[in-house]
């Protein structure tokens, strides 16, 4: 049975005060992915936020009995909290589109390119946006041909200062920094513990930034940037989720040419990837300015520490306002 990890929850109606309906709404979190933790939490800040904004809330977490429980309560609006294959993938939101549920989010078939790594950076380094040179390795490849040998055209193609990460996936989950040959086939098997493909790039040394973009109906457009500064250097899981670990400027500490120039690309990027309502697109920003795409994130987390709800706040807007937003967009 579908889990009700959230009571319904409704605070006095809105409608009263002039503010937008009150929606019925079905926010999915957990399912069975290696993020399942962090998509537990994100759909309870979620949840927490649009009832406290008045609308009527659910969480459910996903199994067997989830679409005829969808079909069954037939609500406004779903809202995917689901981070990793559970539901970037594309697969659980294509079935909402064939089923004619309204949902917040990218539909199924821009999720699936965006959550393939390889496939985005592709797409948006032949729009002319700058992303880092980068090998996709399948582990297959890697077995058959020997990974001394396979690992030593990479090194030959992009040096040894790399980062190394699943295909797909988020989190950093998998992800690993080498700044030494020997550090490689580690990291590679690291990769392949996530994905059976890793994807390899030239790490670029710079200001590390995400860049929220949201469409409540008229249009695209970026939130601040959130400056990231890892404690340990690397931005991991740990550092993600773990208050204290990394700090946090919102708006990020850039001059105003770049911090335009970086929105600009962020909104250019949700649109070449197909994405809706909302993304969160991640960049490194280079000594010259340039804004090298990394990946974009279609279900971006909404957990305390995540980086989309800082940027909303730091543009002057309340969560469960912009949220409710999003669920009014998505059902219209």
């Amino acid at each position: 049975m579908t889990e009700n990890i959230a009571a319904e929850t409704q605070q006095d109606s809105p409608e009263a005060a002039g503010a937008p309906a009150t929606l019925d709404i079905v926010v999915l979190a957990g399912g069975i992915s290696h993020e399942r933790d962090v998509s537990l939490r994100s759909g309870r800040r979620v949840a927490d936020a649009l009832s406290g904004a008045g609308h009527r809330v659910t969480v459910l977490d996903p199994d067997a009995t989830l679409l005829d429980a969808i079909t069954t309560r037939n609500p406004d609006v779903v809202w995917p909290a689901l981070h990793g294959a559970s539901g970037e993938d594309g697969a659980l939101l294509s079935l909402l589109e064939a089923a004619g549920v309204a949902f917040v989010g990218s539909r199924g078939d821009d999720a699936a390119l965006a959550w393939s790594k390889p496939t985005a950076k592709t797409l948006v380094a032949r729009a002319g946006i700058a992303t880092p040179k980068s090998i996709t390795l399948a582990k297959e490849t890697f077995r058959d041909l020997g990974a001394a040998n396979v690992l030593s055209r990479v090194i030959d193609r992009l040096g040894t200062d790399l980062v190394v990460k699943p295909s797909v996936g988020g989190s950093a989950q998998g992800v690993s920094i080498v700044g030494d040959a020997s550090e490689l086939p580690r990291a590679v098997v690291e990769a392949y513990t996530y994905s059976d493909v890793a994807l390899i790039e030239k790490r670029i040394q710079g200001v590390e930034l995400a860049v929220g973009v949201i469409d409540t109906g008229d249009g695209p457009r970026a939130l601040p940037a959130v400056e990231i500064q890892a404690s340990s250097g690397v931005y991991s899981f740990d550092a993600r989720y773990n208050a204290g670990e990394t700090t946090f400027f919102t708006p990020a500490r850039i001059s105003a040419t770049a911090a335009a120039h970086v929105a600009e690309t962020a909104v250019a990027v949700h649109e070449l990837l197909g994405l809706r309502h909302v993304s969160r697109i991640d960049f490194i920003l280079d000594a010259d300015g340039t804004p090298w795409f990394l990946e974009a994130n279609v279900l971006p987390g909404l957990t305390e520490t995540s980086l989309l709800p800082q940027a909303i706040e730091a543009s002057g807007q309340e969560l469960g306002a912009v949220y409710g937003a999003l669920a009014a967009a998505a059902r219209s």
